[in-house]
């Protein structure tokens, strides 16, 4: 499967190493903001032997017309900005390139544009994409639907400059009916991620804890995105959809 990868930050360098360690997956190229490391070979500048040179681009360089006659590829993954999707958007659908975006936020109006784009391809957006938080959702929604009178406590841990209340924590909240204000924040050291979902029954108490380590994560959380997409309809998706048929253990 030939990916393109949309940002070079933290975590795009990050999944491009997961991406470029896959046998899967053939890291075509990568879209950055700025003109710094502009025709560096992706592989050789995370340290990664690989064939294909992959290639770091500006966003400027090409028209998302040229890029996709001169580098074709068969899904996107990115990590860039919400406002990337607004420029590549159409003509990956036109050309029905699946696309994989962990953007944290989008505004109303371009999820609105993520589902009409999805009538022509597949688009999965998913602002915490491991699957190891997905799976912990699912996992709180199930746990509750069996359960729906024991307390709940939604608990995140982060490092200790981090202001505002975790993202997907509240996420997490809306997933179960939950208030966002009632979420519980400890901020100390450099705690990297961690989330905690408490049942409290009247004589048990279930945990449900994921906690991330290192920013791979987000990696392997979009090349799985990614290949269980590949036999997928046109649609729109989440990272739900993909992870509810296993749970059918028969």
């Amino acid at each position: 499967m030939k990916v393109g990868l949309f940002g070079f930050g933290k975590s795009g360098k990050a999944v491009a190493t997961i991406l470029l360690q896959s046998e899967e997956t053939d890291l075509s190229w990568v879209i950055r903001k700025t003109k710094n490391l502009q025709h560096r070979s992706v592989p050789e500048f995370l340290g990664i032997k690989h064939d294909n040179p992959g290639l770091i681009f500006p966003k400027d360089e090409f028209t998302p017309e040229e890029l996709f006659d001169k580098y074709p590829v068969d899904a996107i993954i990115d990590f860039s900005s919400a406002e990337a999707i607004l420029s590549y958007g159409k003509e990956a659908a036109k050309r029905g390139i699946t696309i994989v975006t962990a953007i944290s936020a989008y505004p109303d109006e371009t999820i609105a544009l993520l589902k009409k784009l999805s009538r022509k391809t597949r688009v999965l957006w998913s602002p915490n994409i491991t699957v190891g938080i997905n799976f912990l959702m699912l996992a709180a929604k199930i746990l509750k639907t069996i359960a729906p009178y024991t307390d709940i406590e939604v608990i995140e841990e982060h490092f200790k400059s981090k202001k505002e209340v975790s993202g997907t924590a509240i996420k997490i909240s809306e997933t179960l009916a939950l208030p966002p204000a009632e979420i519980k924040s400890v901020r100390a050291g450099g705690i990297v991620g961690r989330h905690e979902i408490i049942f409290g029954f009247p004589y048990q108490t279930v945990r449900l804890i994921h906690e991330s380590i290192q920013r791979e994560a987000f990696g392997g959380g979009a090349l799985f995105a990614a290949k269980n997409l590949a036999d997928k309809k046109n649609g729109f998706y989440t990272m739900e959809n993909l992870l509810i048929p296993y749970f059918n253990l028969s």
